[in-house]
Parts: C-alpha cells; sequence; structure tokens
C-alpha cells in the first residue's frame, strides 16, 4: 500500500497521487539521491498478485528504459519493493493532448502539424527499438509547459494479455485500428493509424467515429470510411487532409509503411500545404472496406466488453476469471444496436444468439461433467498410484455428500539453464517464464566477471510461477572495488573510473556546500565490489553560487518579472513583443536561458512576450532556432579558439537580431515573429601578428618590426522556418 511520506527503493520519497488510471496509479516524488522530482507509476495491487502479468510488465518497462528521446517520457528505473511494482519516469509538468484541444475547441493546422512531427519522431524510435505503442491517443500525449511534446505509456498497453483484460492487446476504442479491434496482428502501422486519427481530433475537435457501445465504434473503424476533417473545417488544406486519410486507410498495405515516410509529407505539408505529393498506396490485393463476418462481429463484441467493463470492475477479485464476470454483466446490460445504416443488413438479435449459445453450450457441458465423474471414478480407483501432486489435493465435503470442491492449480516450469550466461539473459530467461530473480556476485575468475555461475535452484527442478530465484554471478578473482571519488573533480573522477573499466554518467546539481565540478555523491558506493563495466553514476556539483531558471514561458510579463527576481535573477530591458501562435497574448513565449539551466545569481534573462496570432495570415512570419557555431577552418584558418568574436545577426529586411561579443560557441539564436526568411550572421575577429627583429649584415645594426593586429571578417548565410 502506497502512503504519502513513504520511501520506495531506499531513495524515492512520495509527495503527492498526481494520477490514476485502470491499471496502475501516478505519484510524485523526490529522489534524494540524484535530488530531482520524477514521477512513479505503481502497479495496482489486483496485478501486483498475478505473476504472469508482472513478468511481462517489467519486461516492457526495462525494454521502454532504454528509448531516450526528447519527445518520449523518459523511463529512469524499474523496481519492486514489498510487493509494489514501479516505474519511475521523467516527471513532465504540463496537461495531456487531450485537454489541450478541449481547451481550444481545435487546433491550427500547423500547430497540429507540428505535435504530429513531433509523436511521429518518439514512435519513429520505439519502432527502430521493436516496440510497439498499441494506445496512441491524445491521452498519452503530454504538452509540456514549455511546449514540448512527449509521448507516454510506452509498454503498458503491450504488457495486457489474456489472463488481465483481453486475448489482445486494443487500445482505446475511438483510437483502435482495424486489425487491432478484428484482434488480428498489429504492427507498427497500427500506431500510424491512431495517429491519424488523433490528428483528425486535433484539427476538428472531434473523433471521426463515435457510438453508444464501444462494440459499435469498433465495427465502425472496420466497415465505415473515415470522413474527411474538411467536412468539418474547410480550412484544412489538401496535403493534410490527404495524409490524415493515408494513415486511416483499412488496410495497413494502405497506409505509410513506417514513421520516416509520415515525417517527410507532415513537414512537406509545412512548407507546401496546398500542394499534391502524398502518394497512395494501391497494393494488388482488394484491402478496401469490407462486410463485417458473424464470426469477427462476436469476438470484436466479446472483446471490447472485457475491455469497456474491465475498469468498471477493476477492483475485483483478480484470482476469479475476471473475463467470464465483466461478460455475464455486460450480457445483462448491453441493448440490442441498429446496425443496418448505409444499407448494410446484419440481422443481429442478440436474444436469439443468446439462446443459441446456450443451446450450444448445454451438450458440451453434460459431456464435460460425464467425463469428470469418470476420471474422479478411476482416480480414487487408484489411489496413492501416479504422481498427482501437480492438480492439488480433493477436499471432501465433511457431511459425506457428493460435492467436492478443488484447490487452485498451481503451475510449475522447470528451471532453466542459467549457468554460464550473462546476468541480463539469465534473468529474462527467467522473467519470460513468471519467475523473478535477484543477484548477489561473488569472487571468481577474470573470465567470469558478469556471468552466472550458480543459482539457488538447480538446473531442471519445478519450480513455482511467481516465485524468486537468487542467482549468483561472478565479479572476477576479487571483484573490482570501486574507488572513492566523492570530492574529486569531476574530470579526476572519470578518469578513476574509467581506468578500472568502468562506464560513468554524470549528472549535476547545484550545491552550497560543494564546489563547482566537485562530485557530491556516486552510486555505488566507494569500496563495493562489481564486474568490470559497471555503470558508475556520479553527481557533480554546479557551485553554491548558482541559481536554477525557473520556467517563465506561459507565465505573463509581471509573473515572470516577479519569478525571476524571486529567483535572484534579473529581466533584461528589451523586452520583445512578438506574435506568437503557441501562447495567449501577454503570456511569455520565449527565455534566453532553459527551464532548470543553472547560472550565476544576478544573471540577466531576456524575455518576449505574445501578443497572440499573426492577426494578418497573409503576412508570413519565421522563427529562427540555430546554435552558431564556432569559425571553421574553412572560414577563418588563422582563429584560435577563445579568441573575441563580434558576431552580428541581421534579418534581410535590416532588423538586427544579434549583435555581441562572444568568446564562448555555441551561442543559442532563437527568434520568433520574424517578417524576413533567412538572414545573415557577420563574424568579426582580430588577428595579431608578432613583431620581428633582423641584423643588417654589414653594418650590424638590429632592426625591430612592431607587431600589428588585423581584423578580419567573413558571412554566414541563414535560412528561417516559416512558422
Amino acid at each position: 500500500m502506497i502512503k504519502i511520506g513513504m520511501m520506495i527503493g531506499d531513495r524515492y520519497e512520495i509527495l503527492e497521487k498526481i494520477g490514476t488510471g485502470g491499471m496502475a496509479d501516478v505519484y510524485k516524488a523526490k529522489c534524494h539521491k540524484l535530488n530531482r522530482f520524477v514521477a512513479i507509476k505503481v502497479l495496482k495491487q489486483e496485478f501486483s498478485e498475478n505473476a504472469n502479468f508482472v513478468s511481462k510488465f517489467r519486461t516492457e518497462a526495462q525494454a521502454t528504459a532504454g528509448l531516450m528521446h526528447p519527445n518520449i517520457v523518459n523511463v529512469y528505473d524499474v523496481g519492486e519493493e514489498d510487493g509494489i511494482y514501479y516505474i519511475v519516469m521523467e516527471l513532465v509538468e504540463g496537461i495531456t493532448l487531450k485537454k489541450y484541444i478541449e481547451k481550444k475547441a481545435r487546433l491550427s493546422f500547423k500547430e497540429a502539424v507540428s505535435i504530429a512531427i513531433q509523436v511521429s519522431m518518439g514512435i519513429e524510435l520505439a519502432h527502430s527499438n521493436h516496440i510497439i505503442h498499441r494506445d496512441i491517443k491524445p491521452q498519452n500525449i503530454i504538452i509540456s509547459k514549455d511546449g514540448k511534446v512527449k509521448v507516454t505509456d510506452f509498454g503498458i498497453a503491450k504488457a495486457a494479455t489474456s489472463n488481465t483484460i483481453t486475448s489482445n492487446v486494443m487500445g482505446s476504442v475511438h483510437y483502435t485500428s482495424p486489425e487491432q479491434a478484428r484482434g488480428g496482428y498489429s504492427d507498427e502501422k497500427s500506431d500510424i493509424y491512431s495517429l491519424g486519427i488523433t490528428m483528425f481530433e486535433m484539427l476538428t475537435g472531434r473523433v471521426p467515429f463515435n457510438g453508444e457501445t464501444t462494440v459499435a465504434i469498433a465495427i465502425k473503424h472496420i466497415q465505415e470510411e473515415l470522413p474527411s476533417p474538411r467536412e468539418f473545417v474547410p480550412e484544412v488544406p489538401g496535403s493534410v487532409e490527404a495524409i490524415v486519410l493515408k494513415c486511416c486507410q483499412k488496410s495497413p498495405d494502405r497506409r505509410y509503411q513506417n514513421m520516416q515516410e509520415l515525417i517527410a509529407d507532415l513537414k512537406q505539408s509545412l512548407m507546401n500545404p496546398d500542394e499534391d505529393f502524398v502518394v497512395k498506396n494501391d497494393p494488388d490485393m482488394a484491402a478496401g472496406t469490407r462486410a463485417i463476418t458473424d464470426s469477427e462481429r462476436e469476438q470484436i463484441k466479446r472483446r471490447t466488453a472485457y475491455q469497456e467493463d474491465y475498469y468498471e470492475y477493476e477492483g475485483q477479485d483478480m484470482h476469479q476469471d475476471p473475463a467470464e464476470e465483466v461478460y455475464e454483466e455486460y450480457e445483462a446490460e448491453e441493448e440490442p444496436e441498429d446496425e443496418s445504416e448505409d444499407g448494410d443488413d446484419y440481422d443481429y438479435n442478440p436474444k436469439t444468439e443468446r439462446i443459441t449459445t446456450l443451446l450450444t453450450l448445454i451438450p458440451g457441458v453434460i459431456i464435460c461433467v460425464i467425463l469428470i465423474v469418470l476420471a474422479v471414478k478411476i482416480f480414487d480407483g487408484q489411489s496413492g498410484e501416479g504422481n498427482t501432486e501437480s492438480s492439488g489435493p480433493i477436499i471432501t465435503d465433511p457431511s459425506g455428500g457428493a460435492d467436492s470442491l478443488e484447490e487452485p492449480v498451481k503451475k510449475y516450469v522447470p528451471m532453466p539453464q542459467v549457468k554460464g550466461k550473462s546476468v541480463e539473459e539469465a534473468r529474462n530467461a527467467l522473467l519470460d517464464l513468471g519467475i523473478d530473480s535477484e543477484v548477489s556476485y561473488q569472487e571468481s575468475d577474470a573470465s567470469e566477471a558478469g556471468i552466472v555461475i550458480g543459482s539457488s535452484i538447480e538446473e531442471g527442478s519445478d519450480i513455482e510461477v511467481g516465485s524468486k530465484v537468487t542467482l549468483t554471478a561472478g565479479s572476477g578473482p576479487e571483484g573490482i572495488e570501486v574507488p572513492k571519488v566523492e570530492g574529486d573533480s569531476y574530470e579526476k573522477a572519470y578518469e578513476k573510473l574509467t581506468q578500472l573499466g568502468f562506464a560513468v554518467t554524470k549528472e549535476e546539481e547545484s550545491s552550497e556546500d560543494v564546489e563547482e565540478n566537485t562530485v557530491i555523491s556516486q552510486a555505488p558506493e566507494a569500496g563495493s565490489k562489481v564486474p568490470k563495466g559497471q555503470n558508475i553514476t556520479v553527481t557533480v556539483s554546479t557551485g553554491k553560487n548558482k541559481v536554477m531558471v525557473p520556467m517563465l514561458l506561459g507565465r505573463t510579463e509581471d509573473d515572470g518579472t516577479i519569478v525571476a527576481i524571486e529567483s535572484g535573477l534579473q529581466i533584461g530591458d528589451n523586452i520583445g513583443y512578438v506574435y506568437d501562435s503557441g501562447y495567449e497574448a501577454g503570456q511569455i513565449c520565449y527565455q534566453s536561458y532553459s527551464y532548470g539551466a543553472y547560472v550565476a545569481p544576478g544573471t540577466t534573462v531576456e524575455i518576449r512576450v505574445s501578443k497572440g496570432p499573426e492577426p494578418t495570415p497573409e503576412v508570413k512570419t519565421y522563427r529562427c532556432n540555430t546554435s552558431i557555431t564556432a569559425p571553421t577552418l574553412e572560414e577563418a584558418p588563422d582563429y584560435v579558439a577563445g579568441t573575441e568574436v563580434a558576431v552580428k545577426l541581421v534579418t534581410d529586411s535590416g532588423q538586427v537580431l544579434l549583435d555581441a561579443t562572444i568568446t564562448g560557441f555555441p551561442q543559442a539564436a532563437n527568434y520568433s515573429g520574424l517578417t524576413a526568411a533567412g538572414g545573415t550572421i557577420t563574424m568579426t575577429y582580430s588577428v595579431t601578428k608578432e613583431g620581428t627583429t633582423t641584423t643588417d649584415p654589414v653594418t650590424g645594426e638590429t632592426v625591430t618590426t612592431p607587431g600589428t593586429t588585423e581584423n578580419k571578417t567573413f558571412s554566414r548565410r541563414i535560412e528561417f522556418v516559416e512558422e
């Protein structure tokens, strides 16, 4: 049971509950080792008691932890403590895309396409790692306070299997693909379909298919053509309409075949929204709209019933058969629906179907009863013979009646061969069987470092699913002792650790007591013996005189100024007022230092305030988001790093965006609301030639030529991006 204030994993302090879902609750927590706030998703108790689900949940979470991308909510840690299974994730402060759409009614096509590009880039990384989301929807997309788009809930839908919700993974029915609705094979193109539905909702403010029940909606995904978003919003450009329709083709072969194709068309639509460049896939097989079969209708009805009622009955005992209870309740409540729309006649009568099903089941039930009676008689006659351990003992009614109860059958699997495998391979092999594991290290031969050399259960022995095995792995002849690097400079700590074969991860935090660039803490601790190659995390101080830059974006000018001053910073005098469709008029839309960065107290933060969307759509505006790099060898052969460089950025319309002298590169240049499509960066630097001294061979006189300083200038062309 999670309680506010409790500590998980000896490092995460639970602060508050910030969300809940069908399978997990989400809490805000503080990591005391790295001094940062995180989000912790905790599996609900009814799922924690199911070893099969837990193993798949952990496998998916571990796979997702490798997806590090700015458009994905990153996973930091996965763990279990006293039966509590949790995932530690990046804490993103913002709102879901669903709430954002509800707030704005609908989005402009540029904003919708921009969000879709960021979502696609995150999903593209997942697909390249063979991970399919299977539940893309606005509720699983977060818009952070600084405008970044992040996809969340990777792996959870994929982990839901037949013993929890349904035999096939199926996301929210409004966004599910036809193949998911049928219960067929789903792949990367299923995510593309769901993203297309999400784009439709962003553009129109509504979902394309709706109905009184999930069954009706699922059938529409299979049979009805997607309406054009231009039917609801005529100003949607033709290219954007074509992209949405291609994403949502019934046949996966007619959709975009991968995220790279989709991203390319989305970017093209921003530059040329009215061009006809979307290529239609037309495979030989006829894969258009088709009539649904009776068997498919029954599968959809059962599957969506499980999913629909799961959330209503999520508190039930998961040791019972949830599918049976939920389906009985669903049958009792569901009303017949008219599916004869558009001329399709299904002749579907729920009452007749239930009677037919009952008549079909009765003979099977009678046969099962006869077989059970025969089996009991046979085993009674063979008491003591054979191995009946796996079926569980029979408990007879004390009254002498014929009724008997059978204890739940315990599932056993043979212990696999793990000796000689790497720790990761061995743990994954056990997880696939529903077996948990923990690892201890002991001194061993050098060749056995990181390799399993023993286990608490012998190979081939029966082991109960859901139990835990202790693996013993080698740490080398004497292990490798982690040196003490606390108090060292980061460079010295890095050298110490890498020379011993360790990998190093650097984290930063401000400290009042530890000097800048000095290691505050390390994990694992000094003196621990671990295998070669183990990752060591060092937390490095950014200095006691540094303050963290607060989030100013989205605040009013007055509020932002107050927040900055309270943080020990200043707001620049030259506040720019620009058009920005991403922020309401009066809100800060740009800050020169990113949220979370550490700077010296008193640092001046330049801000720009939004004037709202551009009032005249005929006038194009542009955005400059670039990083000015140091002079190259071709541009400035005699430039010396560290030399002062005068940098001036001027737009084609003559507007001076940047005029400063700097020594450190790269230099950020972020501006919006520009009227010119490009500009010129001019850099000027000085080259000093040393003086020379020569001696006249005839007279013997010494002639000294003084040194000279010469200014050199070069330019770069830069193109801006249309907003």
